[in-house]
């Protein structure tokens, strides 16, 4: 183990909004989850995206299905990292989308609007 690994643990695994745009148009899209707060999601967020917040992800880890691929953001992040580790640590096969919805927008990616569905 080298030393940064030591001390911050392994990597974790990212995708750019514009590779997970291409994902999304797949037949079996994996799941995006946004795990930002209610009212940061109603400003905007990508269609379809599941709202959990990262203070409630532990929680809800058993409402997930093993078998899916997990793509998290957050704003910037910062937060979606730390989901990511989150349920990596929990068996599950996820990836942080690097620069969050501010990656998303800057890239001119669509927007949704509103309240979780």
């Amino acid at each position: 183990m080298d030393i940064l690994s030591g001390l911050f643990g392994a990597p974790i695994p990212a995708i750019s909004a514009q590779e997970l745009n291409e994902k999304l148009k797949n037949a079996k899209a994996p799941l995006v989850i946004d795990v930002r707060e209610p009212e940061e999601y109603q400003q905007g967020h990508i269609a379809r995206a599941k709202l959990i917040p990262l203070g409630q992800l532990g929680q809800r880890l058993k409402d997930l299905p093993q078998d899916q691929d997990f793509f998290c953001v957050c704003a910037s992040g910062s937060r979606s990292t730390a989901a990511t580790r989150q349920l990596i640590k929990a068996g599950y096969k996820a990836i942080n989308m690097s620069g969050g919805m501010s990656a998303w927008m800057r890239a001119g990616l669509p927007v949704k609007k509103g309240s979780a569905a």
